[in-house]
């Protein structure tokens, strides 16, 4: 009696199995629903996920190889400073892949080099009229009427150059904004401060006429400068002339393991 009673119970569970395995529609949906839920809320997060690692991956960075040294072509007039820096720029790659402008305000002259530290052409300039590095807080926005002799500087430093236009509609390229200090064409301001002919001279002293611009030569700056820096971006270093340009610039001598400046000059 026992064993058809026990027959008849297993029976009876395995004819149940079936109803319990198939559960009616919209049932079970609960749980798959609350995760793609949760799982978008986590992808929603901008510290979720797998970001942490690529950002970790990102963070690598390769050794950067040295750069090639300044190449000066025949260039035979630049002085040990400008050497000193475009070597140092060009090494480090502290243009990064831009061309690059040297400015040396003791000889009134101004480089213009290409990303790979070649030089292009250099030119003879006109500069801020007072002998300093740096410009006094707020002169860009002085009346001309209003800066003192003394304010008349070019600042030295390391500046992006970036394109632009002055109060007369003029393109010009600036090298400080905050302080109104660009490069533009040479052009004619008064009769009585010569500007083309101190241009023309051969003595840097004469060159120091400007409110604190870089005045270039018109030709110069239409068929080198501006199409470089149009095209390459460009960081221009104003050399100091009150301190040394590894105080300004925290620059050093590349190691002779790597060769000096190549240039025309002899030994």
């Amino acid at each position: 009696m026992s064993t058809l009673r026990n027959a008849l119970l297993l029976g009876a569970a395995l004819s149940l199995a079936p109803a319990f395995a198939a559960q009616p529609p919209g049932k079970g949906d609960s749980k798959p629903k609350t995760s793609a839920s949760a799982a978008k809320k986590a992808q929603a997060k901008p510290n979720s996920g797998k970001k942490p690692v690529k950002k970790a991956a990102a963070g690598k960075q390769e050794p950067q190889t040295p750069g090639p040294l300044a190449d000066f072509g025949k260039a035979t007039d630049a002085s040990p400073d400008v050497v000193h820096v475009a070597n140092w720029v060009s090494h480090t790659r502290n243009n990064k892949k831009k061309a690059f402008v040297l400015i040396d305000k003791k000889a009134a002259q101004l480089y213009v080099f290409d990303p790979q530290g070649k030089l292009k052409s250099s030119t003879p300039i006109l500069l801020g009229k007072a002998v300093g590095d740096h410009s006094v807080p707020g002169i860009g926005n002085k009346p001309f009427s209003q800066i003192k002799e003394d304010e008349k500087t070019t600042p030295a430093g390391r500046f992006l150059v970036h394109p632009g236009r002055n109060t007369r509609g003029e393109d010009i390229l600036w090298i400080d904004y905050n302080a109104a200090v660009s490069m533009h064409r040479l052009r004619k301001v008064s009769a009585k401060e010569q500007r083309a002919d101190r241009m023309a001279t051969p003595e840097a002293t004469d060159n120091r006429i400007s409110y604190g611009c870089v005045n270039v030569p018109p030709r110069f700056y239409n068929s080198v400068l501006k199409p470089t820096v149009m095209k390459q971006g460009a960081f221009v270093y104003v050399l100091p002339e009150t301190k040394t340009p590894q105080q300004q610039f925290g620059s050093f001598d590349v190691p002779r393991t790597a060769g000096a400046a190549r240039t025309s000059r002899p030994a």
